[in-house]
């Protein structure tokens, strides 16, 4: 028994977003879930698995109550915030392909935008990890990653104007997409460099947005997707990721902290799929930070190692390059809702309905959060 194209996407769902919305996280759930099977022409009472994150605050019960889901069979939450998007479309794959489910739903409701960040709560005991780091100053994702890329550019001559080129890239399809919270102010190269440091050498433009949406997926079995209202986009393969030793957004002391979770996913994604990087047509990587782009482009072996920088070079991110990247504008200047903004563009893609299409796309990476414990998909059309 494989994954490989037993099950497809069938249905995309999501609010609006922005910076502050009314509604609750469980209301936003409920509408991006029913936009999601209204989509696929599903009913919901047909649903019967649901796959989510472990932070999400709206659980199974109160979902499946409030938008009339039928008896469920499976359920399932992924760890490690970012980390856990593409793994919850993989589980309902696995789940529909072993018979224990038929009609899988994946949800990510978040009131980032307004809501209260998760290590502000210092009523909670620090990981392990943490209480080796946060009491020296490294508080927020933000300093943890800046640690990264700052040895990054040490040690292979990676340059601001390589992190501009991603953070130009995804503004630039933001831009051509008018549900981007960054539709209407394009970026420059002058901006970028005088902008305020977040914490160096990361400014402003290197970090994802602050974001109010929920989004959602249905998946279903190859069969029964070739009756439902859309053209299928099929998980080709996919994988999780967490390597030896390793420490979420902390991996400074691995012995090599620059290799990361990405390369783990890689290795068993390619494993099981019928096509190379080489032969990817989009990709929609995960983009909390500018600088986990090119580790990911190393990791998932669209170049070298230590080349992640000059790969974004020549236009190479952009509609026409080598691989365009994060065409609805991705966490940095779409929205940041976990990463899974990426998952429902990417099926967008497949379906030939992007604001920003590339002509042909026939297959797509997506990929999760780089620097936790990861997971990633290949869908095909």
């Amino acid at each position: 028994m494989t994954l490989k194209d037993a099950t497809a996407v069938v249905g995309i769902g999501q609010t609006p977003f922005a910076k502050r919305l009314p509604e609750s996280e469980k209301t936003l759930a409920c509408r991006a879930v029913l936009a999601a099977l209204d989509d696929a022409g599903i009913d919901p009472s047909e649903v019967d698995a649901l796959a989510s994150y472990t932070m999400e605050e709206t659980d199974e019960v109160e979902l499946a109550k409030a938008v009339g889901f039928g008896d469920l069979t499976f359920f399932s939450k992924v760890g490690y915030g970012g980390g856990g998007s593409c793994a919850t479309i993989a589980h309902l794959a696995a789940a529909i392909t072993a018979g224990q489910a038929t009609v899988g739903v994946a949800w990510r409701s978040r009131k980032r935008g307004s809501g209260p960040r998760p290590w502000t709560n210092t009523a909670v005991q620090l990981p392990t990890p943490a209480q080796w780091t946060r009491p020296f100053g490294l508080l927020r994702p933000a300093d943890e990653i800046a640690m990264l890329t700052r040895r990054y550019m040490h040690e292979y001559g990676a340059t601001r104007d390589h992190l501009f080129n991603v953070a130009l890239a995804c503004r630039n399809r933001a831009n051509q997409n008018p549900a981007a919270i960054m539709y209407d102010r394009p970026l420059t190269r002058e901006m970028y460099m005088t902008a305020r440091w977040i914490s160096e050498p990361l400014c402003l433009y290197d970090n994802c947005l602050e974001t109010d949406g929920a989004l959602a997926c249905v998946v279903v079995s190859r069969e029964r997707a070739r009756d439902c209202r859309h053209k299928p986009v099929y998980v080709h393969s996919a994988a999780q990721g967490l390597p030896a030793q390793h420490h979420g957004m902390v991996n400074y002391w691995n012995d090599d902290p620059l290799t990361g979770p990405a390369w783990s996913a890689a290795r068993h994604l390619w494993k099981h799929a019928d096509f190379t990087p080489a032969e990817v047509d989009v990709a929609q990587i995960y983009d909390a930070f500018t600088a986990l782009v090119p580790l990911s482009l190393e990791g998932y072996g669209f170049c070298g190692r230590g080349e992640g920088g000059a790969f974004t070079e020549g236009g190479a991110l952009e509609i026409g390059g080598r691989l365009p990247l994060n065409t609805g504008g991705g966490g940095l200047s779409e929205a940041y809702v976990h990463g899974f903004n990426l998952i429902n563009e990417g099926v967008r893609q497949l379906r030939g309905t992007s604001t920003a299409q590339v002509p042909d796309a026939a297959t797509c990476l997506v990929t999760a959060g780089e620097g936790v414990p990861t997971s990633a998909l290949l869908l095909r059309s």
